[in-house]
């Protein structure tokens, strides 16, 4: 499933003002394969973490390369999805190393959107001329939108979507991005949003989209990090980008499929043109 937070600031007015928040929960099975984030790529390029699963190899839900570009997905909560569509995951490692701009891609993704189960799709360039942060959606607009500065959230419907996690959630991610924090006690207020465990249910518009699930999964779905047998957030995500193009790139990550072990690594580089 997964959920997105994130505060898009293209000309932070302040040196110390980020170009880029952005705060996400992978939710898996806890037991899919997959590998933490790291570098990849025969150059180095490219960070994510990767999906393992058979026929899947390769994919990703979250990602950043060192010239600026970056991707987010989330899957769209309904009922019987089709179990041979194409993998999601691709539409994240595709882009990050596609030489297209992100609306142009997201412009060829939205062309081929059929294709795939349900999905939303953030792409982002962060370049010295002009940052840049598209959305589309297969089970909405038919094209693709350019974002403007401001604070979003995303989780498994619609970009913005009302749902009550996303709505306390992002309450949560505003109240500590209006802060003015160091870098490091920033992505700590923002792993604590992101591990928040507190049910938001009932939520008659989540449990309208998926009728399919029983009343328990859609109760566990119901936080912003979620918790249930075999099946929960997996990775918080913490990415920072400022306005003199550096990065900083958080992961946490759960061990051996145990809720009570986690690894948490950071990253740091300087984007290039």
């Amino acid at each position: 499933m997964c959920i997105i937070f994130f505060k898009f600031d293209p000309r932070p007015a302040s040196k110390n003002a980020y170009r880029l928040i952005l705060a996400a929960n992978r939710d898996e099975l806890y037991n899919r394969p997959s590998k933490a984030a790291d570098f990849w790529g025969s150059s180095k390029e490219i960070l994510s973490g990767l999906d393992l699963e058979e026929g899947k190899e390769g994919g990703s839900w979250l990602g950043i390369t060192k010239r600026g570009k970056l991707a987010a997905l989330t899957n769209y909560l309904e009922g019987r999805p089709n179990p041979d569509a194409q993998g999601r995951g691709f539409l994240v490692s595709n882009f990050l190393t596609d030489s297209l701009d992100s609306f142009s891609y997201l412009r060829k993704v939205a062309s081929e959107g059929h294709l795939y189960n349900g999905f939303n799709l953030l792409t982002a360039d962060f370049r010295a001329s002009e940052d840049t942060v598209c959305y589309y959606g297969n089970k909405g607009s038919p094209e693709p939108i350019r974002l403007k500065a401001g604070i979003y959230a995303l989780s498994n419907s619609l970009l913005e979507t009302p749902w009550r996690k996303l709505q306390h959630g992002k309450r949560r991610f505003t109240s500590v991005v209006d802060k003015t924090l160091p870098s490091d006690g920033l992505v700590q207020e923002l792993l604590h949003v992101l591990n928040d465990e507190e049910l938001n249910s009932p939520d008659p518009m989540q449990e309208s989209q998926g009728v399919a699930y029983s009343k328990a999964m859609l109760q566990a779905l119901s936080a912003v990090c979620v918790r249930s047998p075999g099946y929960g957030t997996r990775a918080n995500t913490v990415i920072l980008i400022d306005s003199e193009d550096n990065v900083s790139f958080t992961e946490r990550t759960m061990l051996n499929c145990d809720v009570t072990q986690w690894s948490t690594q950071s990253f740091h580089f300087k984007l290039r043109e």
